[in-house]
């Protein structure tokens, strides 16, 4: 009968192994073990000993796994995943510091929760973010990842979420005296106009003549792009019209690089935080969720005012 201990192997022995995995050979794995290349060879030596079972072919001093090797590094590569995960959440669920693994959206990370790090900083100093590629925003499987910014409707299978900001969208134009520049006085004024999109919200014209009661626009028609800065840049340069969250094109629309015709309109659709629901009381990320929602309050009681005051002034402008 197999022992226990066999099948228990030493946690330093499957983070060799998965490591020369990972890095394709020895000598880049004992640099990123901080190890030598005698010693990590030892390591995967001692744990196809331990296990009974080739892990690697070795051909002219290289290493190619064995089937055996492949399903076997799958297996620890997840399990030394969760170990890692599970000590994180053990560091950090004691008090309200530690490190976090946040995704954000480009667009709206540059231009709104970066500029407001700071503040957080000084906060919760003891807290510390670690930014991943956003596209793996919804990956809580990962050890890398403990809550996101995303946009959407608010619903995501398995995970907490809390609005933000972006229901309130702005029309914007190209700015006053440019080439591009546009007399846009009423919805209908649109339907000439080169409409830009995002690909991820396929719908927002064809939403937008909806609750603006304009027929005939052919909704799905101009332009594509994959991220709002890039809309916001295009409509700088004069490419067209476009609908973009409030809260990222604000700074642009106060300095005169864009203008907001037609001011006044609210999506369903805006930036949640969002976390499995498991670490809902994770000390480091309350600190964040806590600052994030008062921030977010902020920002939508001064757009709120901003938009009262475009549309204030684009009724006057009506009326002259």
């Amino acid at each position: 009968m197999t022992s226990l201990r066999r099948l228990n192997p030493p946690v330093h022995l499957l983070r060799a192994f998965s490591t020369v995995v990972r890095f394709g050979g020895v000598s880049r794995a004992a640099e990123a073990l901080h190890l030598t290349q005698s010693a990590v060879s030892k390591q995967v030596q001692e744990l196809e000993k331990w296990v009974g079972v080739t892990l690697f072919e070795r051909n002219r001093k290289r290493l190619t796994l064995t089937p055996a090797g492949e399903r076997y590094e799958r297996a620890v590569r997840a399990l030394l995943s969760q170990l890692e995960a599970a000590t994180l959440e053990l560091i950090t669920s004691d008090d309200r510091s530690g490190a976090l693994y946040l995704s954000v959206l480009p667009t709206f990370g540059a231009k709104w929760l970066i500029p407001r790090l700071p503040q957080f900083q000084q906060r919760e100093p003891q807290v510390t973010l670690h930014f991943v590629p956003y596209v793996h925003g919804y990956d809580f499987e990962s050890p890398t990842l403990d809550c996101s910014i995303l946009f959407g409707d608010g619903h995501w299978p398995g995970a907490r979420a809390h609005y933000l900001v972006g229901q309130q969208v702005a029309l914007i134009a190209p700015p006053q005296g440019s080439a591009g520049a546009l007399d846009l006085r009423q919805p209908e004024d649109l339907i000439a106009c080169t409409r830009l999109r995002h690909v991820t919200i396929p719908d927002a014209w064809a939403q937008w003549c909806v609750a603006h009661k304009v027929s005939g626009m052919r909704a799905l028609d101009g332009p594509q792009f994959d991220q709002f800065q890039s809309i916001i840049r295009a409509v700088m340069a004069g490419m067209g019209v476009a609908l973009v969250p409030r809260c990222l094109v604000q700074d642009e629309i106060a300095s005169g690089m864009v203008t907001e015709p037609l001011p006044g309109y609210t999506s369903h659709l805006g930036y949640w935080f969002l976390y499995p629901e498991g670490r809902a009381h994770h000390g480091a990320l309350a600190s964040l969720r806590d600052w994030l929602l008062e921030s977010a309050a902020q920002s939508a009681a001064a757009m709120l005012a901003a938009s009262r005051a475009a549309a204030a002034k684009a009724a006057g402008a009506d009326l002259t």
